[in-house]
This record gives structure tokens, C-alpha cells and sequence, in this order.
């Protein structure tokens, strides 16, 4: 029975070789063509979110994780990088008194992880153009709004963080985290620029004047402290110094003298109170 099977099979097979070799091809020919449709690597710093074409569309909660996946040739796998990325990005805004301004931004932020497939159904993998940049455009716009042109340009940092806080609020929302906005250059028109650089420059020369007022000020005062000191000094020796006192220092030092080996002449001072003159006559 086997053998008739086996013979059947063969003798089949030999009549319809060509077709055989047809189908071989064209089976081969579809899998060269689909492989990327079908074997899936993702790589470090990436996940995954499967479209399911005939069986629910969109996974929302699954996120296809590092690897190799093999997937059917008729869904679609769309890979996101959800590593920190860095976009730099140039808007214009309005101050409080209606003048334009240019400022240049660093933005980075990421996808949620966890929210990859959401992000996918709802925004697409062009978010950053759809929610990010147009939520942080919106945020600054308003902050600047609040603010006069030299504010903008001498306070960069305060504004940077107020952006940071709302555009975390209002872009969250969207499953993205906006880890920092950086204003890296805030440009001015040409005579508004010189002029607020003229006024912070005047400012800093007032500032620096004040300072050595207050220097020279204090410098006078140590001055008047010291001459009254000196004052007073010359005002206590001089009242200890009496004519007595002045006597027995010139009688002290005569006897001091006198007790010298060295020979010497003393002669005593005109008058009751003169000091004594001493002479050296050795030679």
C-alpha cells in the first residue's frame, strides 16, 4: 500500500514538476520580499506597537520590547526611539509692548514608554511636530506676553523654568515628556539690543560708584576713629607728664649714666629744674 502511495506521489509530483517550481519561487520570491514585514528586530533604546490589521487594529497595551519578533506579513509593526531627543527649534514671540523677538530653543523629551501604543493611535509617530513644539510655542508665547524685552533678555533662566513646569503639564497630557526647554539665544532687533545693553552697562558703572562712596565713606570714618584715638592718647601722656615726674627721669638717668665705666662730663642745666647734659670725652 505504501509502496502505490509512494509511486502515486512521485509519478504526481513528476507530471507537475513546472508548477511545483513555480509555486517554490513564488513562495521564495515572498518571503525575500516581506522579510522586513515579517522577522522584526528592535534594537537598544526603541519599543514596538503592533497594528493588527484584521484583529483589532492598534495594541494599545502591549509595547513590543527589545529583540526579534515575527509578526504576520499583513500587520504592521511601527518602531519608536523612546531614548531622551534633542530638537532645536527657532519661534517668534510678541513682548507686552508688542515687540517681536526671535528666540532659539533646545527641546528634550521622550514618549512615555508605557503609552506607546495610545501615543500611536491617537497622535502618530510625527508627535513632536503635532503636540510638542506647538504646546511649547504656546507656553512660551504666553510667558513672553507677560514680560518687557529687557526681561526676556536679562531673565532667560526664570523663563526657562516657568516653560519647563507648563509645557510638563500641558504635553503629558499627550503621552510626552518634555524633560527641558532651553533658551539658548534671545535676538533682538539691533537698536533695542544696544539700548537695553547701554542701560545694564550704566547700571553697573552706578552700582560701582555707589560702592566706592560707600567705601571712601567708611575709609573716613576709620580715619576720624583713629585721629580721636590719637587724641586721646596725646591728651593722657600729657596730662601725666608734670614737672616732678620729668625731674626724677632726668635724675634717674644722670645715676645711670654716671655708674657707665666710659669716661664722660655731666654738666646740669641752667635753672632749679634744668635736665643734665652728658658729654662722652673718651676718645
Amino acid at each position: 500500500m505504501k509502496k502505490k502511495l509512494h509511486k502515486r506521489f512521485a509519478a504526481l509530483f513528476k507530471n507537475n514538476l513546472p508548477f511545483f517550481l513555480l509555486f517554490l519561487l513564488i513562495f521564495l520570491f515572498l518571503v525575500i520580499y516581506l522579510w522586513h514585514h515579517i522577522f522584526i528586530s528592535i534594537q537598544s533604546g526603541e519599543g514596538g506597537v503592533l497594528y493588527r490589521r484584521f484583529s483589532g487594529g492598534t495594541v494599545t497595551d502591549k509595547v513590543y520590547v527589545e529583540g526579534f519578533h515575527i509578526i504576520a506579513p499583513w500587520d504592521v509593526m511601527t518602531i519608536y526611539t523612546v531614548r531622551y531627543q534633542v530638537y532645536p527649534h527657532k519661534m517668534y514671540a510678541l513682548t507686552r509692548k508688542g515687540l517681536k523677538i526671535q528666540l532659539s530653543l533646545t527641546i528634550r523629551y521622550k514618549p512615555e514608554y508605557n503609552l506607546l501604543g495610545v501615543l500611536h493611535k491617537t497622535v502618530g509617530p510625527d508627535y513632536l511636530q503635532k503636540v510638542v513644539v506647538p504646546e511649547v510655542e504656546a507656553v512660551l508665547r504666553t510667558l513672553i506676553g507677560n514680560f518687557e524685552a529687557e526681561e526676556v533678555y536679562s531673565t532667560k533662566r526664570a523663563i526657562v523654568q516657568k516653560v519647563v513646569n507648563e509645557s510638563l503639564n500641558q504635553v503629558s497630557q499627550r503621552f510626552v515628556k518634555v524633560d527641558d526647554v532651553m533658551i539658548t539665544e534671545v535676538e533682538l532687533p539691533a537698536y533695542i539690543q544696544q539700548a537695553i545693553e547701554m542701560k545694564l552697562e550704566q547700571k553697573q558703572l552706578a552700582e560701582a560708584y555707589e560702592f566706592k562712596l560707600q567705601r571712601e565713606h567708611k575709609e573716613a570714618q576709620r580715619k576720624r576713629i583713629e585721629a580721636q584715638g590719637i587724641h586721646d592718647y596725646n591728651k593722657t601722656v600729657e596730662a601725666s607728664l608734670s614737672d616732678q615726674i620729668l625731674t626724677w627721669k632726668g635724675v634717674t638717668a644722670t645715676l645711670e649714666l654716671s655708674k657707665s665705666e666710659n669716661a664722660k662730663v655731666i654738666v646740669i642745666g641752667g635753672g632749679e629744674k634744668g635736665l643734665p647734659i652728658i658729654l662722652d670725652t673718651k676718645k
